[in-house]
């Protein structure tokens, strides 16, 4: 038998007798590689970005504008528009005089929602459910009940939306269309070709053209080809003989249903890349300090090895083996746990609203192979590396540190420490300097070089605070602690195998949350403070209606009444060089006898201008593309339309996060409703403007009232969906690093049985033991929260810094709670390993073989 074989069969072996050694590699192995293929998964959705059409199944083809800004300074980078884009009248003739198509179908949506008892039914994410009756083409629907499509005053309900609300034909339905309560006579229960999730209503060719808030353009079209022409041909000479539309076959389609979906690549993308990246180094730190921790515990045994006649290659090819071979088991049952974590990420990431729940998961093989390759080279390299230093030590040398494992590093890892440290300080530095909205993302990676330099040098770290710290740690836990301290120097080793994943979960929990609280809140506030109102009018059907708006402003008490629009665009001559980051657009009415909802101070010019094709800019926004009051620019709204706009006024807007104003008559058009969502109010006297407006609007269904607090509310829920995000990606890290220092902890304790044999042999019992075992594991969980919320500081102050706070926002039971979970990760592991360790009586523990 070959020299190689030996070794491989002697490393297969040897498992058998290393059972909790294996099971904590293993267990470390698999949930990364579980975690990677989940990353992998979310990568391949968001470049896929599959969304089956529902109520557009039936139309092979679906045409609609142009989906995407293409940025001015990067000719292959295209951005999603944030609203819905729409066609002129005049290209559906063009489409339909192209060769092969048989017929053109228009669709048109306005906002509709169905009344029961006087309260809206708003259907799915949605309230767009107003369509024509010829639409329904596009989604195979069927008259279920009633024979004849709908004509002026009637409407055709969809067959789900009928049997939930209990509607036969001929009944009659009230209605919100437009953000107007109106009664309809049910012309017919209308079947979907397939399962549609969404509620539609078709109206009469009349009405829906009354009802158009886009009058002059369709949403999207369906195309049918003819007899025997290939769909796909179709679609390219539709996509090369008109110009500036967006052409779509397949699950594509989804993306026009559906608005969110082309949004979603870019969360999807960050998520995926960043918690990718981030359990990348977690996996690689977590899996090189298990390996380490059980070579070292093996020490005597590759010694012997070595003083019997092994080479240093064998001794380093036989630890490698062992290692690759849990590795490979692992990994292949990632793949399952891969599955069932990528579905269960990306459900989480639908339900906190981060992606459209029409967006489906993807992940086939090349998902999994990535994540299986990348597992075992993270553990290939760990495992070359510390069995290097095993295999290179002289066997008298390995015996003496089999007894005492040194607490030194050598130089090599204690420059690699020096190095990432001086990364992390940089970092923090750099993030002073960033803008606000951008410091959490240059700041985020030094939560990952600082636990990476207390990993290199974990060791020296514990025996520093055993030496300098030994004697007040004794006075505290009392005589006890004195064999503890004396452990936690002799084992620092082992003990900085725990170091690590504690230190790596409480900076990452707290750098992670913090860091985004105190952003989230410099962001709310820069919205909230560019806005006043004593009252604020919201809806949830869709719009807030033009004859609403009237009663609103008839209002005994109210002096001013703005609709306020939100979207985003982009400056494009000049270009702002905003990129995927396009600026926040607000519309508001001009400021009138009443005064002006905006509170940002005006440096230059006038709101009273605010009126046509007119902007307000930030001043931070003007003085970077030189430009002044008087000024015409080009603007890209967020549908993708442009719009030649004049500088009226320079606003003293927040730099981290600016906001260009422009006149609610201009930017509402370009929405996808083509509604205004809220109505600013301000009185005379403002105590009783909530109660006279709730009042006043108690016949308009789905109107609400409320304070100023309104504002801050809304914005904060829109806020959240992005912060839940890092939220997400904290608790993934810290639950993976909670498991890998269970595992290290249960390693290190269940090999000292025949060390707690020969202290039980010399006179301690077993609460002694357990006492002196919870003392050292509080050391380790103090130093590790210490180390972490050091390192998270590197992160969440000069994030604090830039958005003008000295002390980071945040909820104090995050902080606690995180000292909480540490102290409950480390305690029971350690009661529970101790309890297995004693199981045996100690001289049977002292004969046992190995340490």
């Amino acid at each position: 038998m070959s020299p190689r074989r030996v070794v491989v069969n002697l490393a297969l072996a040897s498992l058998r007798y290393r059972a909790a050694a294996s099971l904590a590699s293993f267990v470390a192995i698999l949930i990364g590689c579980g975690l990677l293929i989940s990353c992998a998964g979310l990568f391949e959705t968001a470049i896929v970005l599959r969304a089956q059409p529902q109520r557009l199944a039936a139309a092979p083809i679906v045409v609609g504008g142009s989906s995407a800004f293409q940025l001015p300074d990067e000719e292959s980078q295209v951005v999603p528009y944030v609203e819905r884009t729409g066609l002129p009248g005049d290209q559906i003739a063009k489409i339909a005089a192209v060769p092969g198509v048989r017929q053109v179908v228009a669709d048109v949506s306005f906002p509709a929602t169905l009344l029961r008892d006087g309260t809206p039914q708003v259907s799915g994410a949605s309230v767009l459910s107003g369509h024509g009756w010829d639409s329904g083409t596009l989604g195979g629907y069927v008259l279920r009940q009633g024979g004849q499509a709908p004509a002026a005053g009637q409407v055709v309900v969809d067959s789900a939306t009928a049997d939930a609300a209990g509607i036969s034909a001929g009944a009659t339905v009230d209605v919100v269309v437009n953000g107007q309560k109106q009664s309809f006579v049910v012309a017919g229960i209308a079947e979907p070709g397939q399962r549609v999730q969404r509620a539609a209503f078709f109206f009469a060719v009349a009405d829906t053209q009354r009802f158009a808030t886009h009058q002059g353009r369709v949403d999207l079209v369906g195309v049918f080809p003819s007899e025997g022409v290939d769909v796909g041909d179709l679609a390219a000479r539709i996509a090369e003989q008109v110009p500036n539309v967006s052409v779509l076959t397949g699950d594509d389609r989804g993306a026009a249903e559906f608005l969110g979906v082309d949004n979603s690549r870019l969360p999807l993308i960050l998520l995926a890349a960043v918690f990718g990246g981030m359990v990348l180094v977690v996996m690689a730190l977590v899996v090189a300090a298990t390996i380490s921790l059980t070579v070292r515990q093996r020490q005597q045994e590759l010694a012997l090895l070595r003083a019997t006649g092994a080479t240093p290659k064998q001794v380093h090819r036989m630890v490698l083996a062992e290692t690759m071979a849990v590795g490979a088991i692992a990994a292949l049952c990632g793949v399952v746990l891969g599955r069932l974590l990528g579905n269960q990420i990306f459900d989480t990431s639908v339900s906190l609203g981060i992606v459209p729940n029409e967006l489906v998961f993807q992940q086939d093989i090349i998902a999994f192979g990535a994540g299986i390759l990348a597992t075992l080279a993270i553990v290939f390299a760990a495992a070359w590396f510390t069995a290097l230093a095993a295999a290179r030590a002289r066997p008298i040398q390995a015996l003496a540190e089999a007894a005492i494992p040194s607490a030194k590093v050598n130089p090599l890892r204690r420059t690699g420490a020096v190095i990432c440290a001086a990364a992390t300080v940089l970092l923090a530095g750099t993030t002073v300097f960033m803008p606000a909205d951008t410091a959490a993302a240059i700041g985020g990676p030094a939560v990952l070089t600082g636990a990476i330099a207390v990993a290199l040098v974990g060791p020296e770290i514990m025996a520093f605070v055993a030496d300098r710290f030994g004697p007040f740690i004794r006075r505290v836990a009392g005589r006890d602690a004195t064999l503890a301290v004396i452990n936690s120097r002799a084992r620092a080793v082992a003990f900085a195998a725990a170091l690590t994943p504690i230190t790596l979960a409480s900076a990452v929990a707290l750098g992670n949350v913090y860091s985004e609280t105190t952003a989230q809140k410099a962001q709310v506030a820069a919205y909230t403070n560019q806005l006043k109102a004593d009252a604020v009018v919201s809806t949830d059907t869709g719009g807030i209606s033009p004859e609403a708006l009237a009663q609103i402003r008839s209002t005994p008490g109210v002096s001013t009444a703005s609709p306020l629009v939100i979207s985003s665009g982009w400056i494009e001559q000049p270009y702002d060089g905003t990129g995927s980051d396009p600026l926040r657009l607000l519309g508001v009415s001009a400021e009138d006898q009443g005064g002006t909802v905006l509170a940002t101070d005006v440096t230059q010019g006038s709101l009273k201008d605010l009126k046509g094709n007119t902007v307000a800019l930030p001043q931070d926004v003007a003085d970077s593309l030189r430009l002044k009051v008087g000024d015409k620019i080009t603007m890209r709204l967020g549908d993708g339309a442009q719009a030649q706009v004049n500088v009226v006024a320079l606003l003293d807007s927040p730099s981290s996060y600016p906001s260009m104003v422009l006149p609610a008559e201009l930017l509402t058009p370009h929405t996808t409703s083509g509604l205004p969502a809220q109505v600013l109010v301000k009185a005379t006297d403002s105590t009783g403007v909530v109660s006279a407006l709730t009042s006043r609007l108690k016949d308009w269904p789905g109107l609400t009232v409320g304070d100023d607090s309104v504002l801050t509310n809304n914005f904060q829920a829109s806020a959240d969906v992005e912060a839940m995000i890092n939220y997400l990606l904290a608790v993934l890290a810290i639950a993976y690093a909670a498991i890998a220092a269970v595992n290290t902890l249960a390693v290190a304790v269940l090999a000292r049985r025949r060390e707690f044999g020969a202290q039980r042999l010399a006179g301690a019992d077993r609460g002694q033991i357990r006492r002196m075992l919870f003392i050292e594991s509080g050391i380790v969980a103090v130093v590790g929260l210490v180390l972490g919320i050091i390192i998270a500081l590197f992160t969440v102050l000069p994030t604090a810094l830039t958005t003008g706070q000295i002390i980071p926002s945040g909820p104090i039971w995050v902080f606690l709670g995180v000292v909480l979970a540490v102290f409950l990760i480390v305690w029971p592991v350690t009661a529970l390993s101790a309890r297995l360790a004693m199981r045996r009586g100690p001289i049977e523990a002292v004969t046992l073989p190995g340490q």
